[in-house]
């Protein structure tokens, strides 16, 4: 089941605050957002299923709570509650945020026939677009990981992160153009 519309969202969250067994459609509505922005921070798939876990348990024991606030979509308060997990999951570790691509991420890429010397340069092209990201401060960081690989509008991004739509579109540009500065030597 496919939810667009934030109205369509508010009654499913209305009718998962009555009925837990409802919270499915929740579940169903976010887990692929939820679980690709765990799996990018941390970088392994174990842990992000982990997280994504804890996330929709922490979001079931909370949803009773939950208000309708205007302006402020559903999928910015369950988001919040990601990024809570993944800082605590750093925390309990004593590690900083790791952003490191590995080598499941890149095995989990569609297969086209490539050639080793292609997987090769594919490897080195995605370890090199990892490093260009991690000089990017963390706001640039996340909306690269909720823009592009979590798939959030840019008015979800705009209340997760507490700024307006136009300073996160602001953001977004400044961000494709460093790492266009930053990947420019590979692609010469």
């Amino acid at each position: 089941m496919i939810l667009q519309q934030e109205d369509d969202i508010k009654v499913v969250v209305e009718e998962a605050k009555k009925d837990p067994q409802a919270f499915v459609k929740i579940y169903d509505l976010f887990f692929e957002k939820i679980y690709t922005y765990a799996y990018y921070k941390v970088g392994n798939a174990t842990e992000a299923e982990d997280i994504t876990e804890q996330v929709f348990l922490k979001a079931l024991e909370a949803i009773g709570r939950y208000t309708w606030k205007k302006g402020v979509p559903f999928s910015s308060w369950i988001f919040k509650i990601a990024h809570n997990q993944v800082v605590d999951y750093f925390r309990a570790q004593g590690k900083v945020i790791n952003k490191a691509i590995d080598e499941e991420q890149i095995n989990k890429l569609p297969d086209e026939k490539r050639s080793f010397e292609e997987e090769v340069d594919l490897k080195l092209l995605l370890e090199d677009a990892q490093k260009a990201i991690s000089k990017l401060n963390e706001d640039q960081q996340s909306v690269i990981l909720l823009k592009f690989l979590s798939g959030f509008s840019n008015a979800e991004i705009a209340n997760f992160l507490n700024k307006s739509e136009g300073a996160v579109k602001s953001l977004q540009h400044r961000v494709l153009v460093s790492l266009r500065e930053l990947l420019k030597e590979r692609f010469k």
